[in-house]
């Protein structure tokens, strides 16, 4: 190798260092807001309250449905009287 490719390499190598270091730095950030907000001290922990909460969801969703069929049945029928 030469010197200019040397350099280059010593830049590369000081770029994914920049890199890294910013990396830890906001996975840092991530868990300690997953652990504020949800108490999850690891991902497989977010992993499975984000499951449970997108469980919850869709049950709060099956029941909005089913509320918002009912109100629609119950309109028809005052309508239809």
């Amino acid at each position: 190798m030469n010197e200019r490719e040397l350099l280059a390499l010593k830049r590369e190598i000081e770029t994914s260092k920049t890199k890294a270091s910013e990396l830890k730095g906001q996975q840092s950030y991530i868990m300690k807001d997953l652990l504020d907000r949800f108490g999850c001290k690891t991902i497989k922990e977010a992993e499975k309250t984000a499951a449970k909460l997108k469980a919850d969801i869709d049950k709060g969703n099956e029941k909005i449905a089913l509320l918002l069929e009912e109100i629609g049945e119950r309109y028809d029928a005052i309508t239809r009287s």
